[in-house]
């Protein structure tokens, strides 16, 4: 069975063959296009012969160099989509594996550093946490209320997602730090150094 990183590297591949192959065909055809405006231009009459050669070799030029930018331009599309694609596939498998976090033996004082994150972020000294069945478990809300000088308690369970969820001021403050979001605010960072990993890179 494959593994996810030969089917990315077979995937990435079989998208630059691809665009190498519509970069030669759009060569050719820009290359067809100027020799029949140069055939063209020397059937032409003797006495306009060289406003036509001039014309003709100018028009050539201008479409062989559209045909290379357009080249450029598609390729580039291509493998920006691929990446894409390739990244998305990466960080949806990540996240589908953030519940195996909860089994770690050392997941209190990742609840924990979720929460007081969580607590601090919004400068509360009272909060309701919210929290999924396991970390509520494992997170001893009263240590971080003497640590924190605050009052905290437990509110609803959380029905998706790993981690905790604080509210504050009566619920105007709000701070969703479940392994799942921090993994969203985070992606955008991550992107370039996930997709220089993956094609082989140093980060």
């Amino acid at each position: 069975m494959k593994s996810v990183d030969e089917d990315i590297e077979l995937l990435a591949r079989a998208i630059m063959v691809e665009a190498r192959e519509e970069a030669e065909q759009l060569h050719t055809e820009a290359k067809e296009k100027a020799e029949a405006i140069w055939k063209r231009a020397q059937e032409q009459a003797e006495s306009e012969r060289k406003v036509i050669l001039v014309r003709a070799k100018e028009d050539a030029d201008r479409l062989r160099s559209q045909a290379s930018a357009t080249t450029q331009l598609k390729g580039r599309s291509l493998q920006l989509d691929e990446r894409e694609k390739i990244l998305n596939g990466v960080f949806d498998e990540v996240r589908k594996q953030l519940d195996a976090v909860k089994k770690r033996p050392d997941y209190g004082e990742i609840a924990a550093m979720l929460a007081r994150e969580a607590l601090s972020q919004l400068q509360a000294t009272e909060a309701e946490v919210s929290v999924d069945e396991t970390t509520q478990k494992v997170l001893k809300l009263d240590d971080l209320s003497k640590e924190l000088n605050g009052k905290f308690n437990f509110g609803e369970k959380l029905e998706e997602g790993t981690g905790v969820v604080v509210s504050a001021a009566s619920g105007k403050l709000h701070y969703d730090n479940t392994l799942e979001t921090r993994l969203s605010r985070l992606q955008g960072s991550l992107r370039s150094s996930v997709y220089k990993l993956l094609m082989g890179e140093k980060v």
